[in-house]
């Protein structure tokens, strides 16, 4: 290889008249080896007004100019020379006099260094619920990140590596996560609540070589299988201390703590800064947008996870275009729950933190007493949070005095049909007819929304005074409240905007970096999921034709953009079927496009995205009938007793269920406050389940018939769940076919 002295890579750099005998038969970078495919064995190159060139073998002068920066050394002077990836903004004051700055981001890493110069002494992270507490500034965040990545470097950590980041979410983590791909190596990410055999799939399919863990015990859970089955160069712990490792797990492997990484990088960086000398032992390569900044292998509802690679770009894509969505800036605080490593909570965070925004972690346990004391502005978060948060808030007035539950409920309903009236008056109400409607018809129907709205206001302004005002002192969220990574129920929108709280619905994919859709706050259409983000197409198509649709016609929801991956990691095939050679990702979903209207109450509301499910989850029943099951769902879960509900019946000729009651709901609407559940049979809770069933999905296409009850929950630990709380629907049928088969019989 041929490297040039990096004064060469100025654009005003004059080189002088000069010659210089090689006598390597291999002298050309790898991006030239196609050009020159003849070797050269002992020229004379002569470097004169800005060219290089070279006699060959067969005589010819070839000659290759400066602006394609082929760079020249001798190679006794490159033996000792180590290729040195760097973010450009990040990493470029230390570089600064061999390179010409940025300050366009080309890397998710070069947020930082731009946030600790706007927004310096400001909180950026608050992590009250790990050992130690932590509080960092954005000048802080910076040199940890900056002190992380040197001390990766220091233990061996190449560019273009793959290194393993298993941990939950944290301060720690976001270090970890950012000092690895500032060193241009690609983090491989996962949750500390994955099975042994998925973390050990993950990584060895990643051909990662190193470990980053949350803490100990996770270690000590995969120890065994890891030492036995991959090759792992050495551990980093983001939480506690080395010495809780049993050693006799480690088996040579090294093991280092955050402190101790920390702490070799900051040292290793002053020296850098300090010794001329000590740069020049780098190749300093800038690490581009298209390279692969992370694998994310999917935690989808079914098969084996897929390692998908997004890069810089991609995430940037986001970074960019997000604030249409969430318009947020410094002094806004965020509440953080969701882990990180699903792309939906990722690239939220990086949005946020570009702006000057506190974030603050919390967890299920802590998340109730989090919103009440931090009083977020804005909360991220999956739609079962927001379920939980409605139900809770259902309980309280349920138990309230009947004097201030019918109160409150009165309250409710008055402002659920104002709000109604007002999103008609507004033109922001759903449609899939095509036709518009009269001029005179569109005017009698908006007239007649204002006047209602008009005559409910003053209602619902006393709601928000008397009742609503306290609801929002416990939870906050006095902006919006994001919703995304699965569907969220109409009946839970309606209650959020009718008390006053935003809760803005998002959509998207692992593959999609993630966020291919958003309601924004001026256009909150219940229902949907609003337009698509900047710079990003979607359209509906035929599921067997794969013709596009016209607007307001079920098909296929498939997205084009910068934010879509670069492909699947090792399964070319998988990625071919995903996106097509147009570039046209397959999102799997099954959605309609709200036509566009200039008059009545859709005018607004054209080109919104409607999704309706999964089309990998319809259920055809052996009559030929195809079921989208999650309206059921949907409309069962707004029963107190059901805690949890899988829609089955795949070539039956009826449909079924399997679901797991609320065991205190069920025991309340027993009347058997005297005697616990256990003492009601199986039976007598189906028979409970079924006339609430009836009850609550009277208005749905289809009925549900027979009922398995399971008292142990969908959770995320037995692999029933995903990381963004959505059932795994085909694992859950799969656990319980025989019970299923006995069902039917």
């Amino acid at each position: 290889m041929i490297l040039m002295n990096t004064d060469l890579l100025n654009p005003l750099f004059q080189a002088p008249s000069m010659s210089i005998a090689i006598t390597s038969t291999n002298n050309v970078v790898s991006q030239w080896r196609h050009p020159f495919r003849h070797q050269f064995r002992c020229v004379n190159v002569n470097v004169n007004a800005g060219n290089v060139f070279f006699r060959s073998k067969n005589g010819r002068r070839d000659r290759v100019g400066l602006d394609h920066r082929i760079r020249v050394y001798s190679e006794s002077k490159m033996e000792d020379k180590q290729v040195r990836k760097y973010s450009p903004v990040l990493e470029g004051p230390l570089l600064s006099e061999n390179n010409v700055l940025t300050e366009e981001f080309k890397t998710i890493p070069d947020i930082w260094r731009s946030s600790a110069e706007k927004f310096g002494d400001r909180v950026a992270l608050v992590d009250p619920h790990h050992d130690p507490p932590t509080n960092m500034t954005y000048k802080q965040v910076e040199q940890e990140i900056l002190d992380f990545c040197e001390g990766l470097r220091v233990i061996g950590i190449k560019p273009c590596e793959k290194l393993a980041l298993f941990a939950d979410n944290s301060c720690r983590w976001l270090v970890a996560d950012q000092g690895i791909m500032a060193t241009g190596a690609i983090n491989v990410v996962r949750g500390s609540r994955s099975s042994v055999e998925e973390l050990l799939h993950i990584y060895n399919h990643s051909e990662s070589v190193a470990l980053a863990v949350d803490n100990p015990e996770l270690y000590h859970r995969i120890a065994e299988a890891f030492n036995s089955k991959a090759s792992v160069r050495f551990v980093i712990l983001l939480w506690g201390e080395k010495s809780s490792l049993v050693s006799n797990m480690m088996e040579g492997i090294p093991a280092y703590s955050y402190k101790e990484i920390i702490d070799m990088g900051h040292e290793h960086r002053a020296v850098l800064v300090d010794s001329h000398e000590a740069r020049e032992k780098y190749v300093y390569e800038p690490i581009k947008s298209d390279e692969v900044a992370a694998l994310i292998y999917t935690s989808g509802t079914t098969g084996n996870p897929k390692g998908v690679m997004l890069t810089h770009s991609n995430l940037l894509h986001q970074v960019h275009n997000l604030f249409d969505i969430v318009p947020a800036g410094p002094g806004d605080r965020f509440l953080s729950m969701l882990p990180p490593w699903h792309a939906y909570e990722r690239a939220c965070e990086y949005f946020i933190l570009s702006l000057g925004i506190e974030q603050v972690y919390t967890t299920v346990k802590n998340l109730k007493d989090d919103l009440r004391h931090y009083q977020p502005q804005y909360m991220i978060s999956v739609p079962l949070v927001f379920q939980t948060l409605y139900s809770g808030i259902q309980k309280q007035i349920s138990t309230s005095s009947t004097i201030r539950k019918l109160v409150a409920v009165s309250f409710l309903r008055i402002s659920m049909v104002y709000m109604e009236f007002k999103n008609i008056h507004e033109g922001k109400y759903l449609s899939r007819d095509r036709k518009q409607p009269s001029y005179i018809a569109a005017m009698l129907d908006w007239l007649f929304a204002r006047v209602i709205a008009a005559i409910l206001f003053p209602l619902h302004l006393l709601a928000k005074k008397v009742v609503y005002s306290k609801i929002h002192s416990s939870i906050g969220l006095s902006k919006a409240g994001i919703s995304g990574g699965g569907s969220l129920p109409l009946h839970v929108d309606k209650f959020f905007e009718a008390i006053g709280t935003k809760i803005q619905v998002g959509y998207g994919l692992t593959e999609s970096s993630p966020v291919l859709a958003a309601r924004r706050p001026d256009c909150n259409v219940l229902g949907s999921v609003g337009h698509p983000i900047r710079h990003t197409e979607i359209k509906v198509v035929h599921d067997e034709t794969g013709e596009e649709l016209l607007p307001g016609s079920k098909g296929i929801v498939k997205a084009r953009g910068p934010l879509i991956m670069q492909g699947y990691y090792k399964n070319p095939t998988a990625t071919k079927q995903a996106v097509d050679e147009d570039g046209w990702l397959n999102t799997g979903d099954i959605g309609w496009i709200s036509p566009s209207h200039s008059i009545g109450r859709s005018r607004h509301s054209g080109g919104i995205i409607v999704l309706e499910g999964r089309a990998k989850d319809t259920i055809v029943l052996s009559t030929g009938e195809n079921v989208e099951p999650e309206q059921l769902e949907e409309a069962a879960m707004r029963s107190s007793l059901i805690q949890q509900i899988v829609v089955i019946g795949q070539d039956q000729r009826r449909l079924g269920a399997i679901i797991v009651p609320n065991k205190e709901e069920i025991l309340l609407a027993s009347r058997s406050s005297d005697s616990g559940v256990a003492e009601l049979s199986k039976e007598q809770m189906a028979g409970l389940l079924s006339k609430e069933l009836r009850k609550w999905t009277s208005d749905c296409s289809f009925q549900i018939g027979p009922i398995l009850v399971i008292e142990e929950p969908f959770t995320i630990d037995s692999g029933l769940m995903t990381a963004t709380m959505k059932i795994r629907r085909n694992r859950v049928v799969e656990l319980y076919k025989e019970q299923i088969d006995d069902l039917y019989k």
